[in-house]
C-alpha cells in the first residue's frame, strides 16, 4: 500500500492485530501526537495550520501582481511557479482537489499565471495544458469568476460576463435579488466586483502577457457562454433573457444612480474592510476590494489601499522552494478543534495547553458589532465568533458551537479560571438560538439564506451563492445546546433542530457534509448530536447511520471519500483511499453511536496507529474539506494533525470506562 509520507510505516498489521491493538501502542501514538501538536502552539496559545485549496488562489496572486504593475519579485514568483506544476495534472490540466479531475477554470488561471512569471508556452508542460485546456472547448468555458479575471485583462471582451450592475446596492430589500439574500461570501466578493463591472478598468499588465492562444475561436466571437451544471429550465432561460434586458439597458442608467450606487458599495466595502485581516477576511473579497480602491485613483499611500493590499499578503505560505496563496486564515477552527483534542487527551500536559488556548479564544469572541446577520435576525445580541483572526461582521454558528463546547469541557474540570467562561458561554447560546432557521437547522453565517432560486442567476454558474442550513452545521449546534443542557421533550429549539436532522438523513443512512468531505464528516457531525442528544442508540436513525459507515469502510481499516461525492447525479458512495481525518471522523462517529468495541473500530484504530509517521502526525495529501461543493476544495494542513489524536484518545478513554458512552457533545 502506498502512503503519502516516507515517515509512514510501509505496511499495515496483520488481521489479528487489527482486532485489537495493544493498550501501550495506543498510548505512545496519543503520547507522540500530543508533543508533536504541542510543539506547534504558539507562544499566545492558539494553534493555525496552512489552508490549502487549488491552483485559483496562487494564480489569482500572480496575476494581481501584474494587474496592478508591482515590482517583479522573481523569486517568489519562481517559488509560486514551481508549486503550480507540482500539483498539475498528468493530463495537462490543474484539478480542485488532489488527484481529482481537471478542472477548466483552474487550469485557465494556472497557465495564465506561469505565462506571466515568463515560462515559456513551449515548455512541455505548457504544451500539455494548453492542450488539455483546447480539448475541453478552450476558455472561453471557464466560469463566471474566471470570465470577470479575464475582462480584466482585456482578454475577453465585458460581453462574456453575466451583467451585474452596481445599482443592486440601492435595490429595496423585497425585491427579488437583496444583498441579505445571498451569502456572506458571495455579498463580500459580489459588492466589490460589481464596482469593477461598472468602472471596467484595465489591468496595467506591463508585460502585455494575454492568452489568446487557449481559445479556439477569437474572444469576441463567443455569444454563449457556458452556464452552471444545477441551473436547469425554465430558470436559466427566464434569468438568461433579465441578463440580455439589463445588457442593453445598462449604458442607459441614469449617471447619478450609477455614482449612488458606487458610493454605496465603497461604503460598504469600507466599513468592512476589517484591518489586515481584510473584506470578509477571504481572498478574493480581498483582492476585488483592492482592485476597486485602485480603479477609484487611491494612491498607494492611502491607508485602505494600504489596509487592503497587506491583508492579502498575509495569506502567503513561502517555503525554501515552492509558494502558495491561502484562501484566508483559521485560527479560531484550529485553535477551537486542537482544544478538544487535548483535552481528550486529558493529561496535566495537555489541560494546561487546552487552558493556553481557551484563554486567546475568549477575547475574540464578538460582543459589540452587529453583523450582517442582523438582517434576518434583527434584534439578536451578537455573541459568536468568527473563524478567522478577525472578521467581526462575520461570526458562523460552526466555530462558535465549537468554541462554546470546549469552554463548557473546560468547567467541567479542575481548570484555572474555569468559571470565568460562562458568560462567554452564555453569549455564545444565546446567538446560536437566536440563528436558529425556520426549519429546524442552522446555515453557517445566515438564518434562513434559503432563496434557491438566485443559484439560477448567470451569476450564478458555480451554484454557490446562498448558505442554507446544512445537517453539519445543525448537528454542531445541537451538539452545543444538548452538552449544555437542554433536553428533548423541553426545549422547542432542541427538538425543532432533532426533527430537521433526522428529515434530512439520505436513504442509505449517511447525511450530506457542506463543509467537510462529504458524507462521513456529515454522517460523523450528526451522530455526535443524536448521541449528545439523547436519542437512542437502537433507534433505526442511528442504526442506519452505523450501517451505512460500516460498509464503506476500506480493507485497510481506514476510511476515506473525494469531490466527486458532491457530484449532482450523486447515485451512492464510492470507494476512495482512506485518510486519516476521515477515519478519524468515522470511528468517532461510531463510539458516539455505542460501537466502540465493534471490531471494525478496533480495526479502524489499528489503522491510525500504524500509518502515524515518526513526526507523530499523519501525512495527508488528499482535500477532505469543502469551500463550495463542486467549486472549491480545502485542505487543512491541521486536519491529520488533531483528528487522529483525538480518535485514538477517545477510543483509549472509553475502553476504561464503565458506561462506553460519549459524554460530551463531539
Amino acid at each position: 500500500m502506498n502512503f503519502d509520507s516516507a515517515t509512514h510505516s510501509a505496511r499495515l498489521p496483520s488481521d489479528s492485530a487489527m482486532r485489537e491493538i495493544a493498550t501501550p501502542d495506543i498510548e505512545n501514538a496519543i503520547t507522540s501526537a500530543k508533543k508533536a501538536l504541542l510543539a506547534l502552539q504558539r507562544d499566545d496559545g492558539h494553534f493555525v495550520f496552512e489552508l490549502e485549496a487549488d491552483a485559483t488562489i496562487p494564480a489569482e496572486y500572480v496575476l494581481m501582481r501584474h494587474y496592478l504593475a508591482e515590482p517583479v519579485d522573481a523569486a517568489l514568483e519562481a517559488k509560486i511557479a514551481n508549486y503550480l506544476r507540482r500539483i498539475q495534472s498528468e493530463n495537462g490540466g490543474w484539478p480542485l482537489f488532489h488527484d481529482g479531475a481537471s478542472n477548466i477554470s483552474a487550469s485557465v488561471k494556472a497557465y495564465y499565471a506561469l505565462k506571466m512569471i515568463g515560462v515559456g508556452t513551449e515548455e512541455p508542460y505548457m504544451k500539455k495544458a494548453r492542450g488539455w485546456i483546447l480539448s475541453q472547448g478552450g476558455a472561453s468555458h471557464a466560469n463566471v469568476f474566471t470570465r470577470n479575471l479575464l475582462a480584466l485583462f482585456g482578454a475577453i471582451p465585458w460581453t462574456g460576463v453575466p451583467v451585474m450592475p452596481v445599482e443592486i446596492m440601492v435595490l429595496p430589500r423585497w425585491f427579488p435579488f437583496h444583498l441579505d439574500k445571498i451569502s456572506y461570501w458571495a455579498r463580500t466578493v459580489v459588492v466589490p466586483l460589481t464596482v469593477l463591472n461598472a468602472l471596467k478598468p484595465r489591468a496595467r499588465n506591463p508585460k502585455g502577457v494575454g492568452i489568446p492562444e487557449l481559445f479556439t475561436i477569437p474572444p469576441e466571437d463567443v455569444k454563449v457562454w457556458p452556464k452552471g451544471p444545477h441551473q436547469k429550465s425554465p430558470w436559466s432561460e427566464i434569468f438568461g433573457a433579465i441578463d440580455r434586458v439589463l445588457r442593453f439597458f445598462e449604458p442607459y442608467f441614469p449617471k447619478s444612480l450609477r455614482k449612488r450606487s458606487i458610493d454605496k458599495a465603497v461604503a460598504f466595502v469600507d466599513e468592512r474592510l476589517n484591518g489586515e485581516d481584510g473584506l470578509g477576511a477571504i481572498f478574493p473579497a480581498m483582492v476585488n476590494s483592492l482592485l476597486v480602491y485602485d480603479a477609484l485613483g487611491y494612491s498607494r499611500d492611502h491607508p485602505n489601499y494600504r489596509t487592503a493590499r497587506g491583508s492579502i499578503e498575509k495569506l502567503l505560505i513561502v517555503k525554501d522552494d515552492e509558494a502558495y496563496c491561502q484562501p484566508c486564515l483559521s485560527p479560531v477552527w484550529d485553535t477551537a478543534l486542537s482544544t478538544h483534542a487535548l483535552m481528550e487527551v486529558g493529561d496535566l500536559q495537555a489541560e494546561a495547553a487546552a487552558t493556553r488556548a481557551l484563554e486567546w479564544l475568549k477575547p475574540l469572541q464578538v460582543l459589540d458589532t452587529v453583523g450582517d446577520w442582523a438582517a434576518s435576525r434583527p434584534g439578536i445580541r451578537p455573541g459568536g465568533w468568527a473563524f478567522q483572526y478577525a472578521n467581526p461582521h462575520y461570526p458562523d454558528t460552526d466555530d462558535t458551537a465549537v468554541v462554546v463546547m470546549a469552554m463548557d469541557r473546560a468547567q467541567g474540570r479542575v481548570l484555572p479560571n474555569a468559571e470565568a467562561y460562562r458568560e462567554s458561554i452564555s453569549r455564545g447560546r444565546e446567538w446560536i438560538v437566536g440563528m436558529q432557521s425556520k426549519n429546524g437547522g442552522w446555515g453557517a453565517f445566515d438564518a434562513d439564506n434559503n432563496y434557491e432560486y438566485l443559484n439560477q442567476i448567470p451569476f450564478s454558474d458555480h451554484g454557490a451563492l446562498l448558505d442554507p442550513p446544512t445537517a453539519d452545521v445543525a448537528a454542531r449546534c445541537i451538539s452545543m445546546l444538548a452538552q449544555l443542557g437542554e433536553r428533548r421533550g423541553q426545549s422547542y429549539v432542541l427538538d425543532n433542530a432533532v426533527a430537521y436532522l433526522e428529515r434530512t438523513q439520505e436513504k442509505d443512512g449517511s447525511w450530506y457534509g457542506r463543509w467537510g468531505m462529504n458524507y462521513i464528516y456529515g454522517t460523523w457531525s450528526v451522530l455526535c448530536a443524536l448521541n449528545a442528544a439523547g436519542v437512542d442508540p437502537a433507534s433505526s436513525v442511528v442504526r442506519k447511520a452505523v450501517a451505512w459507515l460500516l460498509s464503506i469502510q476500506n480493507s485497510d481499516g481506514g476510511w476515506g471519500e473525494d469531490g466527486e461525492s458532491y457530484s449532482l447525479d450523486y447515485k451512492g458512495y464510492t470507494p476512495a483511499p482512506s485518510t486519516a481525518s476521515q477515519t478519524s471522523w468515522a470511528l468517532l462517529a461510531l463510539m458516539a453511536a455505542g460501537e466502540v468495541d465493534n471490531p471494525s473500530v478496533q480495526k479502524g484504530i489499528a489503522y491510525l496507529a500504524a500509518t502515524q509517521g515518526t513526526d507523530g502526525f499523519w501525512a495527508e495529501k488528499r482535500f477532505t474539506a469543502t469551500g463550495f461543493p463542486r467549486v472549491f476544495y480545502l485542505r487543512y494542513h491541521g486536519y491529520p494533525k488533531f483528528f487522529p489524536m483525538w480518535a485514538l484518545a477517545r477510543y483509549r478513554n472509553l475502553k476504561a470506562s464503565n458506561t462506553r458512552s460519549v459524554m460530551v457533545g463531539m
